[in-house]
């Protein structure tokens, strides 16, 4: 009776396939194609070209307001005082003779910068609190979710008030406060994503091999838990802007004759009966900024999930 070999047994382990090294090598010839769809997504939407142009075109203003017009907004001819909108004055004069168009122009600088300044105080504060609070744990992470749940209690805008009440007026003062009361959200976003990255195989594996903390946070779960933060940022910016434009409406703002967004809203709303232009035009810019900004960053959002 002749016996059969057993089957050989198939290896434990072998050399990858070329399949395998194909899809290894996908992530890197896949980001120049990346960039191509981001800088395509203004040709395939027009709502999307809009909002590029709508934010770059008040960019320029913040940056170089003298390139688009040359009158001063603080200086008024008495003798032009309520002048309607047209091809000299744009956006009509306000009571002093000043051009509007001027005002708003020169106004999106004081805005966008205290935007800016907000929206770094808030990543700032919730990312190094996310960090301790998501890395370290137990007190750590007891007592900075406890203020953060606190912080989320109180409206925003009381929380605002307390803090430009305790630290007085001013464009400053105002970014300040918009800052600290949207700290919360951005440390219960980056805990979540650091509780993610914690349990990684390789920032284990850091840990295991001794690496110190402070090499592990800024080498292997900053860079793997900031994406969703930064995103959070971006869909923030309108909402900032209309934070701050309220502030300044309400007279917590730079006093005047500063011609922040708001406050040029505040100074034209007596006037409406004669003088609609004082209040609507520059309301309508803010309503642009914000529109074409959470219609952009909703948009990025959208491609980062697709990837």
């Amino acid at each position: 009776m002749t016996r059969t070999a057993p089957a050989a047994a198939p290896p434990l382990s072998g050399p990858p396939e070329p399949a395998d090294r194909e899809d290894d090598a996908k992530p890197a010839s896949g980001r120049p194609g990346r960039l191509r769809r981001a800088l395509s997504l203004p040709l395939r939407s027009p709502g999307v070209t809009l909002s590029v142009l709508v934010l770059l075109l008040v960019l320029g203003w913040a940056v170089v307001p003298e390139w688009f017009t040359g009158r001063n907004p603080l200086i008024g001819v008495p003798a032009e005082q309520f002048r309607a909108p047209s091809a000299e004055h744009p956006f009509g004069t306000d009571q002093l003779g000043r051009d509007v168009y001027a005002r708003v122009v020169h106004g999106a600088s004081l805005s966008l910068r205290a935007t800016v300044a907000a929206l770094a105080i808030a990543l700032a504060g919730g990312v190094v609190l996310g960090l301790i609070a998501g890395f370290f744990g137990r007190w750590a992470d007891s007592v900075i979710m406890r203020l953060v749940e606190v912080m989320l209690s109180v409206p925003p805008v009381l929380l605002s008030l307390t803090v430009i009440t305790a630290l007085g007026f001013g464009t400053a003062q105002v970014a300040f406060a918009i800052g600290v009361t949207s700290v919360a959200a951005f440390t219960r976003l980056m805990r979540a994503e650091v509780l993610r990255v914690r349990t990684a195989p390789y920032v284990e594996a850091a840990i295991l091999c001794g690496a110190r903390w402070w090499r592990i946070l800024p080498r292997y779960v900053l860079p793997a838990a900031i994406g969703p933060v930064l995103a959070l940022a971006a869909l923030d910016f309108g909402l900032v802007v209309l934070a701050i434009a309220g502030l300044s409406f309400l007279g917590y703002g730079e006093p005047p004759p500063a011609p922040e967004w708001g406050s040029l809203v505040a100074d034209g709303r007596n006037y409406l009966a004669t003088a609609w232009w004082l209040t609507t035009l520059p309301s309508l810019i803010v309503t642009a900024v914000v529109l074409a900004a959470n219609r952009l960053s909703r948009v990025l959002e959208a491609e980062r999930g697709r990837r």
